[in-house]
Parts: structure tokens; sequence; C-alpha cells
């Protein structure tokens, strides 16, 4: 039996009329008659009972439709999985991301709108510093990672960059921080100040970023406690141990007493950025990239 030999029976039998069977399939007659004689010579079975009046089937045509029905269907079924790979449908993705790209308004965004787009494409998360993504995007353990700029010279080979995100950055304070009222400070007005920080394996993007800022400032921060977990950075400067530089998304942390302030100076932001490998040529992640 061949696809085509159960198309042409399944119309003919839920017709039951060789001419509209025929229209239904854009045939001709005669060929789709040759069709079903032909099949019932393979099967040794006869499938119609065919009067000039009537087309009825025999128990053996009712068999065969069940059947036929259930075999079309199956192949439909591959075919349609079989595009749904071919377009990355069957993929996943493992993505790695830093904390405080949580809190922003780029990956979110992004994942929310490939998830509606490809729905059955699993995305695997781990949040991770971005020196390990870019071992991990070496060794193939990520696809893709959102993560702070790495120095230059050690971007490998391969990777590629891309800002999906220019985020200005605020200081975080306890509310009951005299500067808190402000709304905008300049960074020299924290010269004397204690500041919480991430560490530099949390996150060497920001933790470089404040000491170069306060660097142009004209002074070093006077850093009390480095910290490992973004939300303790939070916690702690909204308890008053000390103020913090963030990333402007971190306004979304809903922390008792905590206080942000814009910060004036030139140069007060960091970038997000898109890492992938350039080979990847996976359609799950061209898919993604092509959603940036």
């Amino acid at each position: 039996m061949e696809l085509r030999q159960l198309r042409c029976f399944v119309a003919v039998a839920e017709e039951l009329h060789f001419s509209r069977a025929a229209e239904r399939l854009h045939m001709a007659q005669p060929p789709v008659s040759l069709t079903i004689r032909m099949l019932e010579e393979e099967l040794g079975a006869k499938l119609f009972e065919r009067t000039k009046r009537r087309v009825a089937l025999t128990a053996a045509g009712r068999t065969l439709l069940e059947e036929a029905r259930a075999i079309l269907e199956h192949v439909a079924r591959t075919e349609r999985k079989v595009t749904h790979v071919a377009k990355g449908g069957a993929d996943r993705l493992e993505i790695g991301f830093l904390g405080a790209a949580t809190f922003g308004d780029a990956m979110s965004p992004l994942l929310a709108r490939f998830h509606h787009e490809w729905p059955d494409v699993p995305l695997m998360l781990e949040q991770m510093s971005t020196d390990a993504q870019l071992e991990a995007l070496c060794e193939g353990r990520i696809d893709i990672g959102f993560a702070r700029p790495p120095d230059p010279d050690l971007l490998p080979p391969g990777i590629i960059a891309r800002c999906v995100q220019h985020e200005p950055l605020l200081v975080a304070l306890s509310s009951d921080h005299p500067l808190a009222g402000s709304g905008r400070i300049e960074l020299a007005a924290l010269k004397n100040e204690p500041f919480v920080i991430p560490t530099r394996q949390l996150s060497h993007g920001i933790h470089d970023k404040v000491r170069e800022l306060c660097a142009h400032a004209g002074f070093a921060p006077r850093v009390v406690m480095e910290v490992h977990q973004l939300t303790t950075v939070i916690s702690l400067a909204a308890a008053g141990i000390g103020v913090s530089i963030l990333g402007a998304g971190v306004r979304r942390a809903a922390i008792p007493g905590l206080a942000f302030a814009e910060i004036t100076d030139e140069g007060a932001f960091i970038d997000l950025l898109l890492l992938y490998r350039d080979a990847d040529m996976r359609p799950a992640v061209r898919n993604f990239i092509e959603i940036l």
C-alpha cells in the first residue's frame, strides 16, 4: 500500500461517491476508480459495494478506513514534527544569566517573546557570572548568555557579544540616609560614605564600574562589605550598612527602607550583553538572535 492509495481510499470512503471524491482529490474520476481497484487487488479484499445508485463500504472497507485514518494522521503528525525540528522547535536553549539581568528591561521581555513564538522549545536558565558564562559557552554547556562586558582581551574567539541594554546606574541607599531625598547625586557626595558592592566574582562589570566611576569623581570607594548575592547587596543598602551603585533595574526590588538616587556623573551606565557562539547555527539559537 502507498500513501496516495490510502488518501484516495479515505476520500471515496468518506464521500461514498467516486465523482465527489475525485473533485476533493483534484483528480479525474477514472484514476480514482483505477486506484481503488488496484488497492483491492493488492489486499485481496473487496472494499466497496458498488451499484448504479450507491456506493457502500464492505466490512473489510470499514476496517481499512479506521486503520487508514490512523496511518494518515500519524504521517501528518510526523511531517509536522520534522518541520518543527527544522525550524528549531524541538531544540532547547541553555541560558546563563546574571542575577541583575532579571531586574532589567531586556532579558525577561526577550524570553517572553521567544516563548510566545516558540512555546515548545524548553528554556533552561542558570544564574552564573560573566566569566562562568564565557567558559560554559566555549564548552557548549550553555547556548546563550546575558552578561556584563568582559575584559576585551578575555572575550574568546568565536564568541559574539551584542548589547541588549544600555542601563543607567543608580545609588541604592537607606531611605533614612540624608541624601535619600535628593533624587539626584553627584558621586563626589559619596566620598566619605561606606560602600557595599558585589564581589568581582559575582559581577566584575559592576564591581569595576563602581571603582572606575569613583576614581573619575576623585576618590576611592571605602568598601566595608563585598557580597556574593545581589539581593544581599540591596538588603544591606536598605539597612544602612552602606551605599551601593547598581543597575536601574533594581528599582523593582520591593525592599522596605530602600531608596534610590540617579547619578549625575557622565558615564554612569553599564551594558547588558547577549553572548552566543558565532558558529552555532542551530535553529533555536538563530531564532532567538532573530528576535533580538
